[in-house]
């Protein structure tokens, strides 16, 4: 009557809620990225849940069986630290001590370069020693920032603590959540919700699962290969090709830049062997056990991924990088799912009208 339209209205409404989730999500970040790798984690620790659920005497309940697992995992974690923990801080203590000097030293003249450029070198190494000099000069700047971050990091541990219990937590109470959420919905609504947390369950699942085989299959191929070739930092530079290996594409690009720049500003003499060796292991990972580990689920295109990734970035950082590819991913499989059933609903709509204009006439 006055131009007030009550559909309208609500698509608005709607809107506003949704736009409001999203500030209150975007201002609680932090917290929920606790909540994310809580829930991370859970995935990572629940097949261990599951095998000891299945042969647990029946008078064991199921809250010590779930404790024993976070246990025996976290036992492992502190004794896998402690052993090798040591020589990881030796090895970054001694780079960290020996970059002044690295950055210093005729590392130009070492690069090797195709025929075609060796009448440009002089000016290439003109170049690369005038990049050299402004990344000294930015170094302890660099250092200083570096250090403000683990600071940071280290005033809040207690996040570290936090993640166990949280995934303790959602393994014990999650079916139960699960069933409350789908309460809160009636009938028609609930098979759609039901269908999309069995299909994001699936999803994580195999995505974390992924993850942690694809970092621990780098971290012990790099390990092995670059002890064989006597690569200096060996170490350390596999456990942080193994962590990077966590973050969808940037990371291992990353994993790669460091490796050859540390190999070259440490002599090392062999450098087109681990070129080599890196080009087949990635393209190893990449075109046959990266697609045979997620074959399932995580399906986005490369164009999604890329958008994603750098979305992720302006929003949330190295977080929001890690996040990028499986909320993707999570939004596909909502919309899909969404869309076939409010099209089925559409259908039978369709078909009830027809059925009873029919039965009119």
């Amino acid at each position: 009557m006055l131009g007030f339209d009550v559909r309208t209205a609500r698509q608005v409404w709607t809107a506003l809620l949704i736009a409001l989730l999203f500030f209150c999500i975007y201002m609680a970040s932090s917290t929920l990225l606790v909540v994310v790798f809580a829930v991370f984690f859970s995935y990572l620790i629940y097949p261990m849940v599951d095998l000891v659920e299945r042969i647990r005497p029946r008078r064991m309940p199921r809250v010590a069986s779930i404790a024993l697992v976070f246990v025996v995992v976290v036992a492992v974690i502190a004794v896998v630290g402690s052993i090798f923990g040591v020589q990881l801080q030796d090895e970054a203590t001694h780079l960290l001590a020996q970059l002044p000097q690295l950055m210093k030293s005729d590392v130009p003249n070492r690069i090797p370069l195709p025929h075609f450029l060796e009448p440009l070198r002089e000016r290439i190494v003109d170049f690369v020693r005038g990049q050299i000099e402004t990344g000294s000069d930015k170094a302890v700047p660099m250092a200083r920032s570096v250090g403000l971050g683990v600071m940071h990091a280290a005033s809040n541990l207690i996040y570290l603590v936090l993640i166990p219990i949280l995934s303790f937590l959602l393994i014990k109470e999650g079916p139960q959540m699960r069933e409350d959420f789908l309460d809160l919905l009636n009938d028609r609504h609930r098979t759609l919700w039901a269908e999309i947390v069995t299909d994001l369950n699936v999803l994580l699942s195999k995505y974390v699962r992924a993850l942690l085989f694809l970092s621990l299959a780098t971290l012990i191929c790099y390990g092995m290969a670059f002890s064989l070739l006597g690569v200096p930092y060996a170490f350390l530079l596999a456990v942080s090709a193994g962590l990077l290996e966590f973050v969808p594409f940037a990371g291992p690009l990353g994993a790669v830049a460091i490796t050859l720049v540390v190999a070259v500003f440490s002599g090392y003499p062999h450098l087109l062997w681990l070129v080599i060796f890196i080009a087949l292991y990635r393209l190893f990972q990449d075109y046959v056990l990266n697609p045979y580990l997620m074959s399932e689920g995580v399906e986005v295109s490369p164009f999604l991924v890329i958008v994603g990734l750098l979305a992720g970035d302006q929003l949330g950082g190295v977080a929001g990088i890690f996040l990028a590819v499986p909320v993707i991913a999570m939004l596909k499989i909502i919309i899909g799912r969404a869309r076939v059933f409010y099209a089925a609903s559409h259908d039978e709509g369709e078909a009830a009208r027809r059925a009873l204009t029919g039965k009119t006439d």
